[in-house]
């Protein structure tokens, strides 16, 4: 059995460290509750602009210079992976990691394996990971999260839709977790360009080749005129849902951390319990040894 000495140490040791996830998991909540506020209040904005931008593309042909909407063979990908700045929040980051490794190893095998497969990463973990492996990341905006607005987002779109614009690539996807709630965050990746017609974003459980979805029909009355809402409505469209990428990631690693903190305290608490058990029994047994040291003296000065 470990001496006093070395059980109270580590009871101390423990005791700092539950303060610590402790304080880690009120500053998550803080955080968390300004993050799903933003999202919640983003999210039916952002889903009706997506809305109207799939189906004005279905109207548009590529003859109307409707460029964001040109299907072409994919040769060239562009992935946008959305990680943190920081740990401690569970398999959040891993798990962003894991799907973008996984689809360079099967959606776009042949491309990667022509070293067709480029990167942008938003977030230091996923730039750590992906530089040190030697992955060809051509950008990192791992400051984006010190500054989250609108603007910062709307920058990096900007840059995407010149990129696909210019043929540099022929699909951008984004891969990032999806705010659900405190404690679920679900893995997407989604087709960002060029714009897919209606559907789903696809979960990274559910995630296979890309396969071309039925065009809709639509007819509709344009006003002022198809090139206006070409160059006015679709860019806009295009940087609203990248900003709500970046911030559906951003609340769900705020509720990745604080969920993963209170487990750590939980498991502190549990820990302290059992280690105060070994002090008890430790102190026990010191002190009966004291007594029988006390009464066998005793003994022998009587003898």
């Amino acid at each position: 059995m470990a001496g006093l000495k070395e059980v109270r140490i580590r009871i101390a040791s423990v005791k700092s460290t539950q303060q610590i996830t402790n304080a880690m998991k009120m500053v998550a909540a803080s955080k968390l509750r300004r993050a799903q506020t933003a999202i919640i209040k983003l999210r039916p904005y952002a889903a009706k602009l997506r809305e109207i931008l799939q189906n004005l593309s279905a109207s548009i042909d590529s003859s109307d210079n409707n460029t964001f909407s040109q299907e072409r063979k994919p040769e060239k990908i562009l992935l946008v992976v959305v990680a943190s700045n920081r740990g401690l929040c569970g398999a959040f980051n891993s798990n962003v990691i894991k799907m973008a490794v996984n689809m360079t190893a099967t959606t776009y095998a042949m491309q990667f394996s022509q070293n067709n497969v480029s990167m942008i990463t938003i977030g230091r973990k996923a730039t750590e990971f992906f530089r040190k492996r030697k992955y060809n990341v051509i950008e990192s905006h791992d400051n984006l999260f010190d500054q989250l607005t609108f603007a910062n987002a709307s920058a990096i779109a900007e840059s995407l839709m010149k990129s696909f614009a210019d043929k540099e690539y022929d699909r951008i996807d984004l891969i990032y977790n999806q705010f659900k709630n405190a404690a679920v965050q679900r893995l997407i990746v989604e087709q960002y360009l060029p714009i897919a017609p209606a559907q789903e974003p696809v979960s990274a459980l559910k995630q296979t080749s890309p396969a071309p979805a039925a065009k809709a029909e639509a007819d509709y009355i344009f006003e002022p005129d198809k090139e206006t809402i070409v160059r006015e409505l679709i860019p806009k469209t295009l940087r609203i849902q990248l900003f709500k990428a970046v911030l559906d990631s951003f609340a769900s690693e705020q509720g990745a951390r604080m969920t993963a903190m209170q487990k750590a305290t939980e498991n502190a608490k549990d820990l302290l319990r059992e280690l105060n058990i070994s002090y008890n029994k430790a102190r026990q047994n010191s002190i009966t040894n004291a007594i029988l040291e006390i009464v066998s003296g005793a003994e022998a000065l009587k003898g």
